[in-house]
């Protein structure tokens, strides 16, 4: 199996250093991250300026092939799967913070998977809290099983996997809704900086089945996302 590996915390983040070296047990890994660190980027892609696409050592003494590349997460992706092809599996990730909620749709580590999913390779995005890295990629094993024995890769979807530390199981989840908030603090003369503050308030009653709660109740959240943003309740709706 030929894996492609990328995230949007940039090719010398630990969390793709600790994915890439447990991937090698699945098959021929390559990694493919942008140069530096592109988090919160969404699903932007480079148009009208050339980038630079450069192999790169880091990983030469594991036997995985590397290269960087000066543009986005989904830039990565689309170019791997033109230029070099052939891949059965991407793995996005390990991000260095969760994904879940609305955030999701900020994510550079979600969107390379939709990418992946655009170019029809089975795609898994990785997070995780801030801090927990190692302790998320011990899980990695947990979670792929979970994965591989209920043939979730099956499924015309990507999936949005957030690993806590110490999980007390795995949820299949559905997307939440606000999970970060900013609000704008003036530093300068017409300047401004966001601040980041959790919003979502939770409780003993919520949906345990939203990624949110899960991984507040300590579960990992794996969330089955589609890359075709039709309400088709409303489309058939309105269609009559």
């Amino acid at each position: 199996m030929r894996i492609l590996i990328t995230n949007d915390d940039g090719i010398e983040s630990p969390g793709i250093a600790y994915l890439s070296l447990w991937a090698k047990k699945l098959g021929e890994v390559t990694v493919v991250a942008p140069k530096y660190e592109q988090s919160a980027c969404s699903h932007t892609i480079v148009l009208r300026r050339p980038f630079e696409v450069k192999e790169s050592r880091l990983f030469e003494d594991s036997g995985i092939k590397a290269y960087s590349i000066d543009a986005s997460p989904a830039d990565c992706v689309r170019f791997s799967a033109e230029q070099y092809g052939g891949f059965d599996l991407l793995l996005s990730g390990i991000n260095h913070g969760l994904n879940m909620g609305y955030d999701i749709s900020y994510s550079g580590t979600c969107s390379a998977a939709f990418e992946g999913s655009f170019a029809n390779i089975p795609s898994v995005a990785f997070s995780t809290e801030r801090g927990c890295l190692e302790q998320a990629a011990a899980e990695l094993d947990r979670v792929w099983d979970f994965i591989t024995e209920n043939r979730l890769l099956e499924y015309d979807c990507v999936f949005n996997v957030n690993i806590v530390p110490d999980m007390k199981g795995i949820r299949i989840t559905r997307q939440g809704a606000t999970f970060y908030r900013d609000s704008f603090e003036p530093c300068g003369t017409d300047t401004y900086k966001a601040s980041t503050y959790i919003a979502h308030h939770f409780d003993e009653g919520g949906d345990p089945y939203l990624d949110i709660n899960a991984v507040h109740d300590g579960y990992c959240s794996i969330t089955p996302l589609r890359t075709n943003r039709t309400d088709t309740v409303i489309f058939k709706k309105l269609k009559r």
